[in-house]
């Protein structure tokens, strides 16, 4: 897979973590808490690893900032 994703999904993405949600770096979790709220499997899946992947970049960028 590459890092090129829709722009519905990054979108959606970034509308999500504007939510209160308690979003993870972890993939497992972020698909859980998506959960059977999206239409697909697929949509949800590519959701949950665009957020994951945010959020290590937060965190990353955190660490540096110290």
């Amino acid at each position: 897979m590459g890092k090129i994703k829709s722009k519905v999904v990054r979108k959606t993405a970034n509308a999500l973590l504007k939510e209160d949600l308690k979003f993870e770096k972890d993939f497992e979790k972020n698909k859980a808490i998506l959960g059977k709220e999206m239409p697909s499997k697929r949509i949800r899946n590519r959701l949950a690893g665009l957020i994951s992947r945010m959020k290590r970049q937060e965190e990353k960028a955190k660490l540096q900032m110290q």
